[in-house]
């Protein structure tokens, strides 16, 4: 059985505010069907997804 990783584009790095446009947008370069999925919320197995957590680095440092 597969293992389907679940993704938050909410948590993830990637996921940044646009002032240009004044939304959220995903920085990754995806093709059409992964923008589809993008925009109707329904993008469930992320291969570019990265947990935003800008304290990570600082940890592992410890």
């Amino acid at each position: 059985m597969k293992k389907i990783k679940t993704t938050n584009c909410e948590c993830c790095g990637n996921y940044v505010y646009d002032d240009d446009y004044g939304y959220y947008v995903c920085e990754m370069d995806l093709d059409e069907d992964e923008m589809r999925l993008f925009i109707q919320g329904d993008f469930q197995s992320c291969p570019y997804f990265q947990y935003g957590d800008e304290y990570r680095i600082v940890r592992h440092q410890m």
